[in-house]
């Protein structure tokens, strides 16, 4: 018996399920949903409600893939319940004190690690890891009420672009079984350049972005990706890569469907370009 259809006994058959779309979404900075932020958010937080709204039927669960959390092998969140990792500094008290107490899917931590083992990538399980900020402030602002399953997953600690999209591949089967592929990061990630001084040179990478997701398919728009820092701005916008990873599965699993944006704005932060995207089609 399928992990589909032992756990969700009233789904069809995958071969008869439309696969879900896939999502590298920007998580914005720390706990915003917690906190008073004016309108900063007003505009990521209005893509992220759409986003539950296209989806439609509630899916089965949520992979999370995480850029808060890197491990030498791509590492699945296992536990039921899973805790709260307060990763961020400088915040005010009461956000070390927020829950989401959304549950986890053990079985698909499982079936995930499987599907990335039986395809000669790496992989493990962790039943003590917690929820990170990339993944609670995320789905906060989607599913505030916190009862959609969620497993994470980390990035690799190589940060290997390839491996990464290769990742995504192998997962693609679990579009068809009502799971949805997050991968979450932010389309810019600098802290030392948020601000005016990071106005240009976001610009410059962000279309970049939108120019080789949007305007490219299949091998030509893996290929862009997979040689990134080659890209206007590359390493000023991305110093460490690990917020642009989670991109490279999102994109991985859904490597011939075409891409939409799903959030923009060019003053982020009060100056910053960026994006977020979806490939393929909500469903009908």
């Amino acid at each position: 018996m399928s992990w589909c259809c032992a756990h969700f006994p009233n789904m069809p058959s995958a071969q008869t399920v439309a696969a879900l779309p896939t999502y590298y979404l920007s998580h914005g900075g720390g706990p915003w949903p917690w906190m008073e932020t004016g309108n900063a958010y007003d505009v990521l937080d209005a893509s992220l409600k759409a986003l539950r709204n296209e989806l439609k039927e509630r899916p089965r669960a949520v992979l999370v893939v995480t850029a808060h959390w890197e491990e030498p092998v791509f590492t699945f969140s296992s536990g039921a319940q899973p805790g709260m990792i307060y990763d961020y500094y400088n915040f005010p008290p009461h956000t070390y004190e927020i829950t989401y107490p959304a549950p986890g899917l053990p079985s698909l931590a499982e079936q995930a690690a499987a599907l990335l083992a039986d395809g000669g990538v790496a992989s493990a399980t962790d039943a003590t890891r917690g929820f990170d900020h990339g993944t609670f402030s995320l789905m906060q602002a989607i599913w505030p009420e916190a009862q959609m399953p969620i497993v994470q997953m980390s990035i690799r600690a190589d940060y290997d672009p390839a491996a990464h999209v290769e990742a995504g591949r192998l997962l693609a089967p679990l579009r068809e079984e009502g799971v949805v592929i997050i991968g979450s990061g932010l389309s810019f990630h600098n802290l030392r350049a948020l601000g005016p001084v990071g106005r240009d040179v976001s610009k410059a990478f962000d279309g970049w972005l939108q120019e080789s997701l949007i305007g490219m398919n299949g091998e030509n728009r893996v290929k862009r990706l997979l040689e990134w820092e080659h890209a206007p701005a590359a390493r000023a916008v991305h110093p460490r890569e690990d917020h642009l990873m989670p991109l490279h599965v999102a994109l991985g699993a859904a490597e011939e469907e075409t891409a939409a944006l799903s959030y923009h704005e060019d003053a982020f932060m009060g100056a910053i370009a960026a994006s977020s995207f979806r490939f393929g089609p909500p469903p009908t």
